[in-house]
Protein backbone atom coordinates (compact mmCIF):
# COMPACT_ATOMS: atom_id res chain seq x y z
CA UNK A 1 0.00 0.00 0.00
CA UNK A 2 2.48 2.25 0.90
CA UNK A 3 4.29 2.03 -2.26
CA UNK A 4 0.87 3.60 -3.92
CA UNK A 5 0.77 6.84 -1.94
CA UNK A 6 4.37 7.39 -2.62
CA UNK A 7 3.74 7.43 -6.56
CA UNK A 8 0.53 9.48 -5.69
CA UNK A 9 2.35 11.81 -3.44
CA UNK A 10 5.50 11.93 -6.19
CA UNK A 11 2.78 12.28 -8.92
CA UNK A 12 1.29 15.42 -7.34
CA UNK A 13 4.31 17.15 -6.55
CA UNK A 14 5.20 16.83 -10.34
CA UNK A 15 2.12 17.57 -11.84
CA UNK A 16 1.89 20.91 -10.04
CA UNK A 17 5.71 21.76 -10.22
CA UNK A 18 5.71 21.33 -14.22
CA UNK A 19 3.28 23.28 -14.70
CA UNK A 20 4.61 26.32 -12.83
CA UNK A 21 7.73 25.60 -14.26
CA UNK A 22 6.65 25.51 -18.06
CA UNK A 23 5.41 29.11 -17.29
CA UNK A 24 8.29 30.24 -15.28
CA UNK A 25 10.62 28.81 -18.42
CA UNK A 26 8.91 30.69 -20.59
CA UNK A 27 9.43 33.77 -18.89
CA UNK A 28 12.77 33.69 -18.00
CA UNK A 29 13.98 32.47 -21.34
CA UNK A 30 16.12 29.03 -20.31
CA UNK A 31 15.40 26.02 -22.95
CA UNK A 32 16.90 24.14 -20.31
CA UNK A 33 13.71 24.77 -18.11
CA UNK A 34 11.05 24.30 -20.74
CA UNK A 35 12.38 21.29 -21.88
CA UNK A 36 13.08 20.39 -18.30
CA UNK A 37 8.96 21.58 -18.03
CA UNK A 38 8.65 19.41 -20.94
CA UNK A 39 10.29 16.43 -19.52
CA UNK A 40 8.42 16.66 -16.14
CA UNK A 41 4.75 17.12 -17.23
CA UNK A 42 5.52 13.44 -19.40
CA UNK A 43 7.06 12.15 -15.48
CA UNK A 44 3.88 13.22 -14.23
CA UNK A 45 1.62 11.35 -16.87
CA UNK A 46 3.43 8.26 -16.77
CA UNK A 47 3.57 8.50 -12.60
CA UNK A 48 -0.09 8.46 -12.97
CA UNK A 49 -0.71 5.81 -15.14
CA UNK A 50 1.73 3.82 -13.01
CA UNK A 51 -0.20 4.75 -10.39
CA UNK A 52 -3.12 3.70 -11.33
CA UNK A 53 -1.45 0.11 -12.33
CA UNK A 54 0.47 -0.60 -9.76
CA UNK A 55 -2.92 0.23 -7.81
CA UNK A 56 -4.46 -2.77 -10.28
CA UNK A 57 -1.55 -5.04 -9.46
CA UNK A 58 -2.41 -5.71 -6.21
CA UNK A 59 -5.51 -7.50 -6.52
CA UNK A 60 -6.67 -11.16 -6.34
CA UNK A 61 -6.45 -13.33 -8.71
CA UNK A 62 -9.73 -14.22 -10.27
CA UNK A 63 -11.64 -16.14 -13.32
CA UNK A 64 -10.14 -13.62 -15.44
CA UNK A 65 -6.38 -13.17 -14.07
CA UNK A 66 -5.79 -16.22 -12.82
CA UNK A 67 -1.68 -15.40 -12.41
CA UNK A 68 -2.81 -12.29 -10.15
CA UNK A 69 -2.54 -9.07 -11.27
CA UNK A 70 0.86 -8.25 -10.81
CA UNK A 71 2.29 -7.71 -14.02
CA UNK A 72 0.03 -5.23 -14.72
CA UNK A 73 2.90 -3.19 -12.42
CA UNK A 74 5.57 -3.80 -15.02
CA UNK A 75 3.51 -2.85 -17.95
CA UNK A 76 3.62 0.39 -15.74
CA UNK A 77 7.29 0.41 -16.05
CA UNK A 78 7.24 -0.11 -19.61
CA UNK A 79 5.33 2.96 -20.43
CA UNK A 80 7.06 5.02 -18.12
CA UNK A 81 10.14 3.94 -19.58
CA UNK A 82 9.12 4.68 -23.03
CA UNK A 83 8.01 7.84 -21.87
CA UNK A 84 11.08 8.45 -20.63
CA UNK A 85 13.48 7.44 -23.63
CA UNK A 86 10.87 9.84 -25.62
CA UNK A 87 11.42 13.16 -23.56
CA UNK A 88 15.16 12.77 -23.48
CA UNK A 89 15.30 12.93 -27.00
CA UNK A 90 13.64 15.86 -27.52
CA UNK A 91 15.24 17.07 -24.57
CA UNK A 92 18.57 16.82 -26.45
CA UNK A 93 16.95 17.66 -29.79
CA UNK A 94 16.45 21.21 -27.98
CA UNK A 95 19.77 21.20 -26.40
CA UNK A 96 21.46 21.11 -29.96
CA UNK A 97 18.73 23.84 -31.51
CA UNK A 98 20.28 26.06 -28.63
CA UNK A 99 23.75 25.27 -28.77
CA UNK A 100 23.40 25.98 -32.61
CA UNK A 101 21.61 29.27 -32.04
CA UNK A 102 22.20 30.55 -28.49
CA UNK A 103 19.53 33.10 -26.52
CA UNK A 104 19.28 35.78 -23.81
CA UNK A 105 18.48 34.50 -20.74
CA UNK A 106 17.54 35.73 -17.48
CA UNK A 107 19.88 34.08 -14.99
CA UNK A 108 18.66 35.77 -11.74
CA UNK A 109 15.33 34.13 -12.36
CA UNK A 110 17.19 31.06 -13.37
CA UNK A 111 18.74 30.49 -10.09
CA UNK A 112 15.56 31.34 -8.03
CA UNK A 113 13.80 28.71 -10.40
CA UNK A 114 16.30 26.05 -10.12
CA UNK A 115 16.70 26.00 -6.40
CA UNK A 116 12.65 25.56 -5.68
CA UNK A 117 13.45 22.99 -8.31
CA UNK A 118 16.00 21.01 -6.52
CA UNK A 119 14.12 21.00 -3.40
CA UNK A 120 10.88 19.99 -4.66
CA UNK A 121 12.29 17.00 -6.44
CA UNK A 122 14.07 16.08 -3.75
CA UNK A 123 11.22 15.78 -1.77
CA UNK A 124 9.79 13.60 -4.43
CA UNK A 125 12.46 11.43 -4.99
CA UNK A 126 12.74 10.86 -1.33
CA UNK A 127 8.94 9.55 -1.08
CA UNK A 128 9.46 7.30 -4.23
CA UNK A 129 12.70 5.93 -2.96
CA UNK A 130 12.28 2.42 -1.50
CA UNK A 131 10.21 0.36 -3.90
CA UNK A 132 11.13 -2.54 -5.51
CA UNK A 133 8.56 -3.48 -8.21
CA UNK A 134 9.91 -2.35 -11.32
CA UNK A 135 7.48 0.14 -11.89
CA UNK A 136 8.34 1.37 -8.97
CA UNK A 137 12.58 1.53 -10.25
CA UNK A 138 10.83 3.36 -12.98
CA UNK A 139 9.35 6.07 -10.92
CA UNK A 140 12.14 6.36 -8.89
CA UNK A 141 14.24 6.73 -12.23
CA UNK A 142 12.29 10.04 -13.61
CA UNK A 143 12.59 11.45 -9.89
CA UNK A 144 16.22 10.75 -9.68
CA UNK A 145 16.08 12.22 -13.25
CA UNK A 146 14.53 15.43 -11.97
CA UNK A 147 16.87 16.28 -9.18
CA UNK A 148 19.78 15.26 -11.31
CA UNK A 149 18.28 17.78 -14.19
CA UNK A 150 17.45 21.01 -11.67
CA UNK A 151 21.18 20.20 -9.98
CA UNK A 152 22.55 20.54 -13.54
CA UNK A 153 20.26 23.48 -13.56
CA UNK A 154 21.51 25.08 -10.70
CA UNK A 155 25.16 24.40 -11.47
CA UNK A 156 24.48 26.17 -15.00
CA UNK A 157 22.96 28.97 -13.50
CA UNK A 158 25.36 29.92 -11.06
CA UNK A 159 28.38 29.40 -13.91
CA UNK A 160 26.29 31.66 -16.26
CA UNK A 161 25.23 34.65 -13.52
CA UNK A 162 29.12 34.72 -13.53
CA UNK A 163 30.72 34.21 -16.52
CA UNK A 164 27.96 34.44 -19.28
CA UNK A 165 29.16 31.40 -20.67
CA UNK A 166 25.00 30.70 -22.29
CA UNK A 167 26.40 27.28 -23.82
CA UNK A 168 26.81 25.53 -20.78
CA UNK A 169 22.87 25.39 -20.15
CA UNK A 170 22.26 23.36 -23.39
CA UNK A 171 25.37 20.87 -22.87
CA UNK A 172 24.60 20.08 -19.56
CA UNK A 173 20.94 19.15 -20.35
CA UNK A 174 22.39 16.70 -22.87
CA UNK A 175 24.59 15.03 -20.55
CA UNK A 176 21.67 14.35 -18.44
CA UNK A 177 19.26 12.77 -20.62
CA UNK A 178 21.92 10.58 -21.78
CA UNK A 179 22.62 9.13 -18.31
CA UNK A 180 18.64 8.99 -18.07
CA UNK A 181 18.46 7.21 -21.91
CA UNK A 182 21.27 4.55 -20.80
CA UNK A 183 19.35 3.65 -17.29
CA UNK A 184 16.04 3.59 -18.89
CA UNK A 185 16.97 1.23 -21.79
CA UNK A 186 18.57 -1.61 -18.73
CA UNK A 187 14.80 -1.05 -17.00
CA UNK A 188 13.32 -1.58 -20.12
CA UNK A 189 15.31 -5.00 -20.53
CA UNK A 190 14.56 -6.28 -17.24
CA UNK A 191 11.06 -5.97 -18.33
CA UNK A 192 11.13 -7.55 -21.53
CA UNK A 193 12.81 -10.49 -20.07
CA UNK A 194 9.79 -10.91 -17.76
CA UNK A 195 7.37 -10.81 -20.50
CA UNK A 196 9.20 -13.43 -22.51
CA UNK A 197 9.08 -15.53 -19.57
CA UNK A 198 12.54 -15.75 -18.93
CA UNK A 199 14.80 -17.66 -16.10
CA UNK A 200 14.46 -15.05 -13.33
CA UNK A 201 17.86 -13.46 -12.85
CA UNK A 202 19.94 -15.29 -10.18
CA UNK A 203 18.46 -18.61 -10.57
CA UNK A 204 20.31 -21.17 -12.66
CA UNK A 205 17.74 -23.95 -13.35
CA UNK A 206 20.76 -26.79 -13.81
CA UNK A 207 21.77 -26.34 -10.30
CA UNK A 208 17.73 -26.54 -8.63
CA UNK A 209 17.64 -30.04 -10.88
CA UNK A 210 21.20 -31.06 -8.94
CA UNK A 211 19.99 -30.54 -5.47
CA UNK A 212 16.43 -31.82 -5.98
CA UNK A 213 18.11 -35.14 -7.32
CA UNK A 214 20.06 -35.22 -3.99
CA UNK A 215 17.14 -34.99 -1.71
CA UNK A 216 16.20 -38.59 -0.88
CA UNK A 217 13.43 -40.39 -2.52
CA UNK A 218 14.04 -38.72 -5.59
CA UNK A 219 14.70 -40.38 -8.72
CA UNK A 220 14.89 -37.28 -11.41
CA UNK A 221 13.42 -34.34 -12.06
CA UNK A 222 12.46 -32.75 -15.64
CA UNK A 223 10.29 -30.19 -17.42
CA UNK A 224 11.54 -27.43 -15.10
CA UNK A 225 9.90 -24.51 -15.73
CA UNK A 226 10.54 -21.58 -13.87
CA UNK A 227 8.94 -17.76 -14.20
CA UNK A 228 8.34 -14.54 -12.65
CA UNK A 229 5.32 -12.31 -12.60
CA UNK A 230 6.72 -9.01 -11.60
CA UNK A 231 10.93 -9.30 -10.49
CA UNK A 232 10.50 -10.92 -7.74
CA UNK A 233 7.62 -13.55 -7.58
CA UNK A 234 8.77 -16.56 -9.03
CA UNK A 235 6.99 -19.48 -9.95
CA UNK A 236 7.91 -23.06 -11.06
CA UNK A 237 6.66 -26.22 -12.23
CA UNK A 238 8.23 -29.95 -12.74
CA UNK A 239 7.88 -32.93 -13.15
CA UNK A 240 9.54 -35.37 -10.16
CA UNK A 241 9.82 -39.09 -10.31
CA UNK A 242 9.82 -40.45 -7.27
CA UNK A 243 9.40 -43.54 -4.98
CA UNK A 244 8.93 -41.90 -2.24
CA UNK A 245 5.52 -40.72 0.32
CA UNK A 246 4.09 -38.12 -1.89
CA UNK A 247 3.36 -35.47 0.02
CA UNK A 248 5.98 -35.69 2.26
CA UNK A 249 8.34 -35.47 -0.98
CA UNK A 250 6.48 -32.47 -2.16
CA UNK A 251 6.77 -30.79 1.16
CA UNK A 252 10.81 -31.09 0.91
CA UNK A 253 10.85 -30.07 -2.33
CA UNK A 254 8.67 -27.08 -1.56
CA UNK A 255 10.77 -26.18 0.92
CA UNK A 256 13.84 -26.38 -0.94
CA UNK A 257 12.26 -24.46 -3.87
CA UNK A 258 11.39 -21.59 -1.30
CA UNK A 259 15.47 -21.15 -0.59
CA UNK A 260 15.54 -19.95 -4.67
CA UNK A 261 12.69 -17.26 -3.89
CA UNK A 262 9.74 -19.70 -5.29
CA UNK A 263 6.91 -19.22 -3.76
CA UNK A 264 4.82 -21.32 -5.82
CA UNK A 265 5.80 -24.90 -7.47
CA UNK A 266 2.97 -26.88 -9.11
CA UNK A 267 4.85 -30.21 -8.96
CA UNK A 268 3.47 -33.31 -11.14
CA UNK A 269 5.04 -36.70 -9.35
CA UNK A 270 5.41 -39.80 -11.49
CA UNK A 271 6.46 -43.33 -10.48
CA UNK A 272 9.83 -45.42 -11.18
CA UNK A 273 8.32 -47.53 -14.21
CA UNK A 274 5.50 -44.92 -15.11
CA UNK A 275 5.82 -43.50 -18.62
CA UNK A 276 5.65 -39.87 -18.61
CA UNK A 277 3.75 -38.45 -21.72
CA UNK A 278 5.51 -35.03 -22.61
CA UNK A 279 9.07 -36.89 -22.56
CA UNK A 280 9.19 -37.66 -26.23
CA UNK A 281 9.77 -34.88 -29.07
CA UNK A 282 6.58 -33.25 -30.51
CA UNK A 283 5.87 -35.04 -33.44
CA UNK A 284 3.99 -37.87 -31.05
CA UNK A 285 2.23 -34.47 -30.04
CA UNK A 286 0.50 -33.40 -33.42
CA UNK A 287 -0.12 -37.49 -33.96
CA UNK A 288 -2.33 -37.51 -30.83
CA UNK A 289 -3.95 -34.39 -32.20
CA UNK A 290 -4.73 -36.46 -35.33
CA UNK A 291 -6.00 -39.27 -33.22
CA UNK A 292 -8.10 -36.45 -31.47
CA UNK A 293 -9.63 -35.13 -34.71
CA UNK A 294 -10.54 -38.91 -36.11
CA UNK A 295 -12.64 -39.72 -32.92
CA UNK A 296 -14.48 -36.42 -33.34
Amino acid sequence: MKTEKNILIAFLLNLIFSLFEFVGGIFIGSVAIVSDAIHDIGDAASIGISYFLEKKSKKQPDETHTYGYARYSVIGSVITTLILLFGSCVVIYNAICRIIEPTEINYNGMLIFAVVGVVVNFCAAFFTHEGHSLNQKAVNLHMLEDVLGWVVVLVGAIVMRFTDFSLIDPIMSIGVSIFIFINAIKNLKETVDLFLEKTPRGIAVDEIERHLCELDGVIGVHHIHIWSMDGHNNYATMHVVTNAEHHKIKEVIREKLSEYGIGHATLELEEENEHCHEECCHIEFEETDHHHHHHH
